[in-house]
């Protein structure tokens, strides 16, 4: 067992999160998958191997400290990116089925071949935008989780993510320092979009102590039909 994997499981078997062998040798292809794509592409910028533990997978799976994963079923994983939250969730909770969803096709790529080598199941990678994808029957009002990590302002982020959020269902906005005045300004959109803010989580990675906060959104409603706007809107005209 390696330096990094004793604090990890120590980290996580404190949260509640037993990992098995396996379960690390899937963090480990991750991390490895992850550097030699990065060569090729820009997915982070960061990949020695503590701190993509800390700063990307411990981070992502920190929403399990506030949410029962076990009552959750389906997650939607709007803008991921390089897999985050939604992968390290996956591999620490087997059961969850998977919809990532991102609009450059290359990360697409990247996310399948990651998928494959984990070897996870009920993973689906989707290319395109939030806006098109969430008027699509499939996705929208039918996910128990959705979340986004440090994707946009909460006031635009509510416009990407609250469609595909189920009525009574949560959404997770993953943001770096806590901010009052954007949860303050995100009031129209959650009114409009049918959310509330249930809880607001402020914690500290264990060794870089950077701050993190996590938005617990519920959804109260339906989405209204007018909802979400045309691809790039919410970015350029936020409901406020």
């Amino acid at each position: 067992m390696t330096d990094t994997h004793v604090w990890f499981e120590k980290l996580m078997g404190e949260n509640g999160i037993s990992l098995s062998p396996k379960q690390l040798e899937q963090f480990d292809t991750y991390h490895r998958v992850l550097v030699e794509w990065n060569e090729r592409m820009n997915l982070t910028g960061i990949t020695e191997r503590d701190a993509v533990f800390e700063k990307h997978f411990y981070d992502s799976i920190s929403l399990s400290f506030f949410v029962n994963m076990k009552d959750v079923r389906k997650i939607a994983d709007i803008g991921s990116g390089a897999g985050f939250p939604s992968i390290p969730l996956k591999i620490c909770f087997p059961h969850l089925k998977v919809v990532i969803v991102d609009s450059l096709n290359k990360r697409i790529q990247f996310l399948n071949q990651l998928v494959t080598d984990l070897g996870l199941e009920d993973v689906n990678c989707v290319h395109g935008r939030a806006e098109d994808l969430a008027r699509m029957p499939e996705y929208r009002d039918s996910f128990d989780l959705v979340t986004a990590r440090a994707v946009a302002r909460l006031n635009v982020l509510n416009e990407f993510c609250l469609p595909f959020t189920r009525r009574y269902g949560l959404f997770a906005a993953m943001k770096g320092s806590q901010s009052v005045e954007e949860v303050k300004e995100a009031g129209v959109s959650l009114r409009e979009l049918r959310g509330k803010v249930r809880a607001e989580h402020a914690f500290k990675l264990p060794f870089e102590q950077s701050e993190r906060h996590i938005v617990l959104i519920e959804k109260t409603d339906s989405t209204p039909k007018k909802y979400p706007r045309k691809a790039g809107t919410p970015l350029k005209q936020p409901l406020v």
